[in-house]
């Protein structure tokens, strides 16, 4: 592999000086803190700062690693979303959380961060209740670090940006129609949408309706494996209860040769959408990488269908108004968020359930691609990152018509459960990052892991970083 790897910016990097001895877990986390804190009135990454409670737990890891203790994440720093429970500071989802009480347990996904050592310096910015593929909300925009003026994706691009930033080596983010995939690519880095289930969501069993789950965004595959790997396994109180893989041992690993499809095919969506000549320009390099690489690309497609978006409507309209019903204040969610919420609850009932009844048949039809492929290539964003402000004082359809036009891409892979790898794949003419995704069959997280890693070592991904603005 690259020997970005060993970069004091990757959490393998960071995980060596720890056992060298060349830095402490304290002052690696004094480090991201102070990072984090200059940076926040400009790229505006975090929602909450734990300066004093990370501090005393990296004080801690220092002592239990004099002790000898090892653990796969002891003393590295790591950022988490606004949607997972740590417990004493509220759960928010990017709303205003001035009435909201803390959370009193953690989500089990921070439990075995914790157990593994990691230091969870805060909770990152998100847009209110992950709905956009932008973050913040206006006059509150989280900024992409490559360019001050656009954005740095969403749900998850105050994750995406802290990575991105170099403020925390990795951090988690969360997957509900591209929320990882998204910022990743829009920011040059690894993001990792796991099979269904594969890292605990609990106490939320069944986020969304099935749509939604945790992943990691990292700047190399090694890294995004290693936190992949560390919070995977099945939990009791999780309602999917995915067939166990390992994927470290995967990084560098040759998968064989393999049969790729190149997709440029748009799922249908109700408003317009196109694919930017750049972004074609990117996934094509892509294919040509991969065959250079020795697999067999081709050009085809999953079969979407024109109905395919009445599964994943309901599913996240629902879950939308599930997460409303935390809020004791609606007037101080976004006109927009109301809207959604009250489809919602229209569409609870009969819809919600036809939607999560049709699954199975749904995997089956798309599923007969991998009856030709192994695995399929596809944009991840439809454009280049849109602006921090583009969807500022829109109403919904407005709205709409400019996250359909930016992703259109992602989501049908949130409807089916199954796993997909954003890769880096090169810039736009502006510099601005582009991305490609991988998509697999059910857990097919191993191969799209050992591909990935093919990528970085052809692409050198790593080796490219933003110029400091922040």
């Amino acid at each position: 592999m690259t020997s970005t790897i060993s970069s004091p910016r990757t959490l393998h990097g960071q995980l060596a000086q720890l056992l060298d001895e060349s830095v402490s877990s304290v002052e690696l986390t004094t480090r991201s803190l102070d990072a984090i804190e200059a940076s926040q009135p400009t790229l505006n990454a975090f929602r909450r700062i734990r300066r004093d409670d990370a501090l005393a737990e990296a004080l801690a890891a220092d002592q239990r690693r004099a002790q000898g203790e090892d653990l796969p994440l002891l003393g590295v720093p790591i950022a988490i979303k606004d949607d997972v429970n740590l417990a004493g500071l509220p759960t928010a989802f990017g709303c205003d959380d001035a009435n909201l009480p803390p959370a009193r347990a953690d989500s089990e996904m921070v439990r075995r961060l914790r157990a593994a050592g990691a230091i969870i310096v805060g909770k990152t910015n998100t847009p209110e209740l992950g709905q956009w593929p932008l973050t913040g909300g206006a006059g509150n925009h989280t900024r992409n670090p490559w360019s001050r003026e656009h954005t740095p994706g969403g749900s998850s691009g105050g994750s995406a940006a802290a990575v991105a930033a170099g403020l925390v080596p990795a951090a988690l983010g969360s997957d509900g129609a591209g929320s990882v995939r998204i910022p990743a690519a829009c920011t040059n880095l690894v993001g990792i949408k796991p099979q269904r289930g594969r890292i605990p969501t609990f106490p939320d069993a069944d986020p969304f309706y099935g749509l939604t789950v945790i992943g990691p965004l990292a700047h190399t595959v090694a890294d995004a494996a290693l936190l992949l790997d560390t919070l995977s396994g099945n939990y009791p109180g999780d309602a999917a209860q995915p067939t166990p893989v390992s994927v470290s041992e995967w990084v560098g690993r040759d998968p064989g040769k393999l049969r790729i499809a190149l997709s440029l095919d748009i799922p249908f969506t109700a408003t317009p959408s196109k694919l930017d000549r750049q972004v074609i320009s990117a996934v094509e390099n892509v294919g040509a990488a991969l065959t250079r690489l020795g697999h067999d690309v081709v050009i085809d497609n999953p079969r979407y269908g024109i109905l395919f978006g009445l599964n994943f409507l309901p599913r996240s309209m629902c879950g939308l108004e599930d997460w409303r019903q935390h809020f004791p204040d609606p007037s101080l969610l976004d006109h927009r968020t109301l809207e959604h919420s009250r489809n919602g609850r229209v569409l609870h009932g009969l819809p919600l359930a036809a939607a999560r009844k049709a699954e199975p048949r749904i995997r089956r039809r798309i599923g007969k691609v991998f009856d030709r492929v192994d695995l399929v290539l596809a944009p991840t964003t439809a454009t280049p990152p849109v602006r921090a402000d583009a969807i500022d004082g829109l109403n919904g359809w407005q709205t709409d018509k400019v996250i359909t036009a930016f992703c259109p891409m992602t989501w049908p892979w949130n409807v089916l459960g199954w796993p997909s790898v954003n890769v880096p794949a090169g810039f736009a003419t502006d510099g601005l990052p582009l991305g490609a995704q991988i998509m697999g069959n059910a857990n097919s997280e191993p191969l799209l892991v050992a591909v990935a890693a093919q990528l970085e070592e052809e692409l050198q991904w790593t080796s490219h970083q933003p110029t400091p603005w922040w």
